[in-house]
């Protein structure tokens, strides 16, 4: 299977993910908060720092439930079109 390049929309998107992430952390430590999420060191130092741009979902909905986030709320935070005006709801 070839994978499409991301498209800059979706790199941006990745990029606020990561600061999210990052901001929601804190003072934890990165190793605690992956092994708390099951999901490895490397695999949330990749999406904290935007090099993983587009995330399996179960493994954001773990690290945002260990980090106390709802996913309606990090949707809302990382979704640019969200603000946007005109935007039809889906």
């Amino acid at each position: 299977m070839v994978r499409l390049p991301l498209t800059p929309a979706e790199v941006e998107r990745g990029e606020r993910l990561g600061a999210l992430l990052r901001a929601a952390r804190g003072e934890r430590s990165m190793l605690g908060v992956a092994l708390d999420a099951g999901v490895s060191p490397e695999t949330l130092r990749k999406i904290e720092s935007g090099r993983v741009a587009t995330p399996a979902f179960s493994t954001i909905a773990a690290i945002a439930g260990v980090l106390g986030l709802s996913l309606d709320a990090v949707w809302a935070e990382i979704d640019a079109d969200a603000a946007a005006p005109g935007r039809v709801a889906s």
